[in-house]
């Protein structure tokens, strides 16, 4: 699995949102810097190519969907990130947001009692 630029991740986000949709559909749900037309249809058969999305062809238009979930995804990218900048470990992440005041003292103890009923 690719990783995927800034504004494919933008346009993956909207096919997890809306499950299916046609370019136009997903040209609505940009609120910032839309691209041309053309290059989001570019962006979209990019990610045809990388294997994240799929389509149904009506004529010459072309439903696409998401392939790869947004579950799948994050999985590997996470813990790629984690690799790469926590050393692979979740303390060092935990800890990075704790310091960072991301993350309270409460949210700590969910977090700890949800590993404790593992």
């Amino acid at each position: 699995m690719q990783k995927l630029t800034n504004k494919e991740e933008e346009i993956m986000q909207i096919l997890w949102k809306l499950k299916k949709a046609f370019v136009k559909d997903i040209m609505e749900e940009i609120t910032e810097d839309k691209p041309h037309y053309n290059t989001l249809s570019t962006i979209v058969r990019n990610l045809e190519e990388k294997g994240y999305v799929g389509y149904t062809a009506y004529g010459k238009t072309h439903q696409y969907f998401p392939i790869v979930t947004i579950e799948d995804y994050r999985k590997k990218f996470m813990n790629t990130a984690i690799d790469t900048y926590f050393n692979s470990s979740y303390k060092n992440l935990v800890s990075f947001f704790a310091e960072e005041e991301k993350i309270s003292a409460e949210e700590l103890r969910e977090i700890l009692a949800i590993i404790e009923k593992k």
